[in-house]
């Protein structure tokens, strides 16, 4: 058999190695748009970065991550009751502690039974005030905040070494599975050209 024809399947697995190697090399190199022979080469992560970022921001925006779930997730009933022991020591250290201090002729009138009932009272207050609060204040951070122009933004200005370095991250074995896949693909490849010719 000729030695040659012992090549071809290893050269067809090099070959289909190193064109998806530098496929996925191609994603974000180069960076800066480079002219060869009048053809404007540049890596596609950095040449649609912006169109990246406005729709990963809209993504975000209306998929992911909206106001009205930020808003559910903290009026919950089960959150606000977690928060109620820390706010009830709060309101007994006040009126045990501060008020003495702000006013001490009053909190000589005021005692231990006195105290668990303002306490009472505030707490109870608190309950029926919190959703109404969280509601109110969401609708003011909705018209403050646009979640889809931050996500935007920030996206947009990362720089291509770190977006290059997040998806690396992410996809590193999915990337290195592309490149070995298309070294089979080109060994198979090379098999088959083998056979043909050994055929004809």
């Amino acid at each position: 058999m000729n030695f040659l024809l012992i090549l071809i399947p290893f050269i067809s697995a090099f070959i289909g190695w190193f064109t998806n190697w530098m496929a996925l090399k191609m994603l974000f190199h180069p960076r800066n748009p480079v002219k060869v022979f009048g053809i404007t080469f540049q890596g596609i992560f950095p040449k649609q970065q912006r169109q990246f970022a406005e729709k990963l921001g809209k993504l975000v925006s209306s998929e992911l991550l909206s106001f009205d779930d930020i808003k559910k997730k903290i009026a919950d009933p089960k959150n606000i009751e977690a928060i109620m022991p820390m706010l009830e020591q709060k309101i007994d250290f006040f009126l045990r502690t501060k008020l003495s201090d702000v006013f001490p002729v009053i909190s000589m009138f005021i005692g231990d039974s006195t105290i668990n009932q303002l306490k009472g009272v505030f707490m109870s207050e608190l309950e029926t005030m919190f959703p109404d609060l969280i509601n109110s204040y969401m609708k003011t951070l909705e018209t403050q905040l646009d979640l889809e122009k931050i996500v935007t933004e920030k996206v947009y200005g990362f720089s291509s070494d770190k977006m290059e370095a997040i998806l690396n991250q992410i996809m590193s074995k999915e990337f290195r599975f592309i490149e070995i896949i298309g070294g089979v693909l080109g060994l198979l490849i090379g098999c088959i050209q083998v056979l043909i010719t050994l055929i004809a």
